[in-house]
């Protein structure tokens, strides 16, 4: 009967979120206190306090304690490794997607794209590429291939863009300075012919 009750209130707080949020918070905690260590609760729980609350060390350990309870659930790893991302912890990030990756049931092509994603946040836009064509060799979906194709097309835009930035930055170091007195030189005459 407990397992019963609890799993209404995650169902609850699963149809409520993210468009009645009160409700959905009553429901998880009421979830919560049924069953403290229930992945999916906590990872909701979690996708609440950054995605509505922007409190990302409250979420990272709600998203800790899901992996704790119960490591082997896919489900988890897409949110927090994207969340990792986004708030910098690149280490930790690929430290969870190598686990992930062992995990039986995981989602490959959602892996090899947080991969992607990762290696585009850290600058490593060729290596983002090559990864990102490798989600789409897993993906079981067209919707899925082509937003790939769309990340693809932005890591490329990127790489262009700061190629161009760093061609830019070359040619201006290459390029001799003029000499300065020259410069100091008219405007001394310029004065002088005012006065």
């Amino acid at each position: 009967m407990e397992t019963y009750t609890q799993n209404i209130y995650l169902l609850r707080a699963l149809d409520a979120y993210p468009y009645e949020l009160a409700q959905a918070m009553e429901s998880l905690q009421y979830a919560l206190s049924f069953e403290p260590d229930n992945p999916k609760a906590l990872c909701l729980m979690a996708k609440i306090q950054v995605e509505q609350l922007g409190d990302y060390e409250v979420a990272k350990d709600y998203f800790e304690r899901a992996v704790a309870s119960r490591p082997d659930a896919p489900e988890i790893y897409p949110d927090f490794i994207r969340l990792l991302v986004n708030y910098e912890d690149f280490d930790e990030a690929q430290k969870l997607i190598d686990f992930a990756k062992t995990v039986k049931g995981i989602d490959m092509a959602g892996m090899e794209l947080a991969q992607g994603m990762l290696y585009e946040a850290t600058g490593r836009f060729s290596e983002a590429e090559d990864t990102l064509k490798e989600a789409k060799q897993f993906a079981m979906n067209s919707e899925f291939i082509y937003y790939v194709d769309e990340v693809i097309s932005r890591v490329s835009k990127k790489r262009e863009y700061v190629n161009n930035k760093k061609r830019k930055e070359e040619s201006k170091t290459k390029e001799t300075p003029k000499p300065v007195a020259k410069n100091n030189n008219w405007l001394r005459d310029r004065l002088n012919n005012l006065l």
